[in-house]
């Protein structure tokens, strides 16, 4: 068994499912509310499932996703978060230089939902396969 790529991960209904209620949540429409939202992608190390959990809401423009809690027999595959500003009001969609710097750091891929499709940042799998400990490698 080996550590799903970010296209795997993009693709997989589970994690289909936790971006768009994530992306719902985030209330992209609302100029005031308007936040981000997201969580970690784990994969049980023995069956193969994918599960996420979601964060603590965020603010307009950020999100800690630092500290995923620990679930037995799972390790953190990836991470998605959501960019819940219109791009027509001059918001960039993709990763900022802080993602792209966190998710190197962090180790696995960051799938970034924008109003105009999905982002990938960090790198394609997770570093070092899914040896290590539960958490980010």
């Amino acid at each position: 068994m080996k550590a799903p790529t970010a296209a795997e991960l993009t693709n997989h209904p589970t994690v289909q499912r936790a971006l768009a209620q994530a992306w719902a949540d985030s209330l992209p429409t609302d100029p005031v509310h308007r936040h981000e939202e997201g969580g970690w992608i784990y994969m049980n190390v023995v069956t193969g499932e994918i599960a996420v959990e979601r964060a603590a809401s965020g603010s307009q423009a950020l999100l800690n996703l630092n500290n995923p809690p620990h679930f037995n027999g799972c390790v953190v595959v990836g991470k998605f978060h959501t960019h819940p500003n219109p791009t027509d009001e001059g918001w960039e969609p993709g990763p900022s230089e802080t993602d792209r710097r966190i998710d190197a750091f962090h180790g696995v891929p960051d799938l970034i939902q924008a109003d105009n499709g999905v982002y990938v940042s960090g790198p394609d799998s997770r570093k070092g396969g899914l040896q290590g400990g539960p958490g980010y490698p």
